[in-house]
């Protein structure tokens, strides 16, 4: 790559670049970055939203796995206040990140590769607690799982982990048009405000398995997908889902939030008295 040339997109990355500079500044307005704050772009690419977000002030951590574009940004981007990181965001260890950087909680924004999306926000989730808000583009239908609601047929296991941390709001749709090179595909920006449980249960990690397992086989009913959950005994899921209000003929995608929590509570409570 020569000086001042454009590091080309690489399919292996699932790269697709924004080039709608409107597009980039209504993603930067969402972030509302302010002095002080400590900013996490995943996946900066050509530096559209880079460059933006540099200038609204505060601290900018940019962490790029393509080694073109970060000796691209590192020409064109200095400064105190910037700093860039070659490397993959899914190995990106966010409480020693934000240790280095003297932080307790930052802000995350990236265009998501569409090939990383899921693995990246599953691991949001699991260090929820260091994340104020995120701004990510997505495919759309991505961010149709992520607002969807119970009954409708992109609610999801995604969904149901998502909401327990998190409100999720739709902000702009995209047009393929507006990157380079053109997806196949339209996409979305989401916002994700991160909050403590949004329901508390008694057993987060119970919580998450449940949710997992009824997912793991989401056409059938509670009744069938949930016998692994116990010593597969249906005597003794038909009670704890009685004790929960839950109708074991139902499927996992019509389950809301709160129910699940409802459920896993029943099987945490069971688990202690046995253990008791």
């Amino acid at each position: 790559m020569s000086t001042g040339q454009l590091p080309r997109a690489r399919k292996r990355f699932g790269q697709h670049f924004l080039a709608d500079q409107s597009i980039a500044d209504r993603i930067v307005a969402l972030v509302r970055p302010q002095p002080g704050d400590l900013v996490l772009e995943i996946g900066p690419g050509r530096g559209v939203l880079t460059q933006r977000l540099a200038a609204r002030g505060g601290r900018l951590v940019a962490v790029e796995i393509d080694r073109d574009l970060v000796a691209y940004l590192r020409q064109r981007l200095t400064g105190p206040d910037f700093r860039l990181i070659e490397g993959d965001v899914l190995d990106l260890d966010l409480a020693q990140l934000l240790r280095e950087e003297g932080r307790e909680r930052l802000l995350v924004v990236g265009n998501l590769p569409y090939n990383i999306t899921a693995p990246l926000l599953f691991g949001m989730l699991e260090r929820a607690d260091h994340i104020r808000s995120a701004v990510l583009m997505v495919q759309q239908e991505v961010a149709r799982r992520l607002a969807a609601r119970p009954g409708t047929k992109d609610y999801s296991l995604l969904t149901v982990l998502l909401s327990m941390r998190a409100q999720v709001h739709t902000r702009i749709q995209v047009a393929p048009g507006a990157f380079r090179p053109v997806p196949q595909v339209h996409s979305t920006v989401v916002e994700v405000e991160f909050e403590p449980a949004r329901y508390p249960v008694q057993d987060e990690k119970l919580f998450g398995r449940l949710v997992r397992t009824a997912f793991g086989q989401r056409r059938k009913m509670l009744r069938n997908s949930l016998l692994g959950m116990g010593d597969g005994q249906r005597e003794g899921l038909e009670e704890l889902a009685a004790a929960a209000g839950i109708d074991l003929t139902r499927r996992p995608e019509t389950l809301s939030l709160e129910e699940f929590g409802r459920l896993s509570d029943a099987f945490s409570g069971a688990r202690n008295t046995a253990e008791a």
